[in-house]
């Protein structure tokens, strides 16, 4: 079977016609005509492309979107303390605080979703490894595990092994699947699909594999006109990982789900190497609490660190970035269990019912674009020339993902352990933060927490040669998803490193 690939359909406006005349009058009337100054020396070819371009384009949409960055104050400006206030606790729970048997419970809940398959996985995959130095698509990365696996396959085991487990749910249906909804960039896509391919989609059906690709929004200069990047192409750039939603009607990715009559949806980034894809606790969790939308927070390290915080701006939900909390804000305490009252971090790991996402096209128009000024290479429109600029010279409008919670009826917000669920891969090799090095350190040493926590002994051989202090113990995704299972191997028992364990087989054969 062949995964699944839906492409991004070109949506013409009503009324647009292919005649160029009536092209450049409504383009003329919208304030960007100048895309059309060098059409006439542009060969047929040239001139297909430049028209296929702008009639799929909503160049109306972007004009009204322009108008609304430019000329809508920030709520952030003044008053910043009566604007924001705390999580109510009604909505808020904590892995780090909750008992045990709460945890079991939710665990529980959410396996039973996933047996019955009411539960699909979106993963946020657009980005290029640029900053780490490589051209491919992040998830292709290898972050020097023992076992070279990427971030792709490493989240991708970890669908195979949870299938596993819901499967031995009572009542569970006869072929668990987890649905996986990878979004790409258009840069990235060919990369990605052919990547998976080669990879034999890790061991999952590749027809539960779906790609879609996530849209684009024109760049402009300050004073809103489009931008070309050619004398026959306008420039343009993603439009944020907010922009998953438009891409999931789009392309027809909630009409898939709705015929595979799922219910609740995972939606995480690619970087991050610890995500716990379709965590049961989390969906357990949110829909213990009858939640539309969910987020996952980790508790702020310190108040200034630098991340955005989950709290309530104007009485709603918001992600409010670390910028815009003045010192005395970010400083206040909750006297009741003494943590910081703004200090829910975001870490991009939601959950969503499908009714909600459902509803996102109703509330579109009213959700927040965000300028990033940026030194964007641009023809001259007198002389035609491509130009590099040294300066900023243009801007890209992007949403963010969580630009939907002001207008969920129903959150939830679940903190949880950050060294066992927040490791993001940022930074270039040897930056000593959020970097391949500290990835592979995360990893390792949850797997050495996992033996321990199982009742075994983990002892650092001479010939381990250790990455950040952390042992060689490496635990493939299909051995233990979360640490359960192991119990009944270890317990008692020792492990000596370097270690790259694939299989229960091969953790029995390890351990004396």
């Amino acid at each position: 079977m062949s995964s699944l690939s839906i492409q991004t359909p070109k949506h013409q406006e009503a009324g647009v016609s292919s005649d160029i005349h009536q092209l450049k009058e409504r383009y003329q009337a919208a304030g960007q005509g100048h895309l059309f100054t060098f059409y006439d020396s542009l060969s047929a070819e040239e001139q297909q492309e430049l028209v296929d371009q702008l009639e799929a384009l909503n160049v109306e949409r972007v004009n009204r979107i322009h108008r609304k960055v430019t000329t809508c104050p920030s709520p952030m400006l003044s008053n910043q303390a009566a604007l924001l206030t705390p999580l109510p606790e009604e909505c808020f729970d904590s892995t780090l605080e909750a008992p045990k048997e709460k945890i079991l419970e939710w665990q529980t809940i959410g396996l039973n979703q996933i047996s019955q398959n009411k539960v699909a996985v979106v993963l946020l995959a657009g980005g290029q490894g640029t900053r780490l130095g490589s051209s491919a698509p992040k998830g292709c990365y290898d972050i020097g595990l023992p076992s070279n696996k990427t971030l792709f396959q490493i989240q991708a085991e970890r669908i195979l092994k949870l299938q596993n487990l819901a499967q031995q749910q009572p009542g569970a249906v006869p072929n668990v699947v987890i649905p996986w909804y990878v979004m790409t960039s258009g840069p990235t896509r060919p990369a990605t699909v052919a990547y998976f391919k080669e990879n034999n989609y890790f061991g999952l059906e590749s027809s539960n594999i779906v790609f879609f690709e996530q849209g684009t929004l024109p760049c402009l200069t300050f004073d809103g006109k489009i931008m070309m990047e050619s004398k026959s192409r306008i420039a343009v750039a993603p439009d944020g990982n907010g922009g998953v939603y438009a891409a999931l009607r789009g392309t027809g990715v909630l009409a898939n789900m709705a015929e595979r009559k799922i219910e609740y949806l995972h939606a995480y980034c690619v970087d991050n190497c610890l995500v716990r894809v379709a965590d049961p606790v989390f969906f357990g969790y949110c829909v213990q609490k009858n939640a539309d939308c969910g987020a996952k927070v980790v508790r702020k390290l310190s108040p200034d660190e630098p991340v955005g915080v989950i709290c309530l701006r104007n009485s709603a939900f918001n992600v409010v970035e670390y910028s815009e909390i003045d010192e005395e804000v970010a400083h206040a305490i909750n006297p009741k269990n003494g943590q910081l009252s703004f200090g829910a971090g975001n870490i991009v790991n939601h959950f969503y019912t499908l009714d909600f996402l459902n509803k996102v096209e109703s509330f579109e128009g009213d959700l927040e674009y965000h300028i990033a000024r940026k030194k964007i290479k641009t023809v001259d429109m007198q002389t035609g020339d491509v130009i590099a600029p040294k300066q900023v010279n243009g801007m890209k409008l992007e949403m963010f993902v969580f630009d939907v919670f002001p207008f969920t009826e129903r959150m939830a917000v679940l903190e949880v352990d950050r060294p066992e669920e927040f490791s993001p891969l940022k930074n270039a090799p040897g930056t000593g933060q959020d970097c391949p090095e500290t990835s592979r350190r995360d990893i390792l040493q949850q797997h050495v927490r996992f033996i321990e926590a199982a009742g075994g002994k983990v002892i650092v051989g001479e010939d381990d040669v250790q990455i950040e202090g952390a042992p060689t113990l490496e635990l493939s995704p299909l051995v233990t998803y979360s640490g359960e299972g192991l119990t009944d191997i270890v317990a008692g028992k020792t492990l000596r490193t370097p270690l790259k364990i694939n299989s229960l087989e091969e953790l029995k054969s390890a351990v004396f």
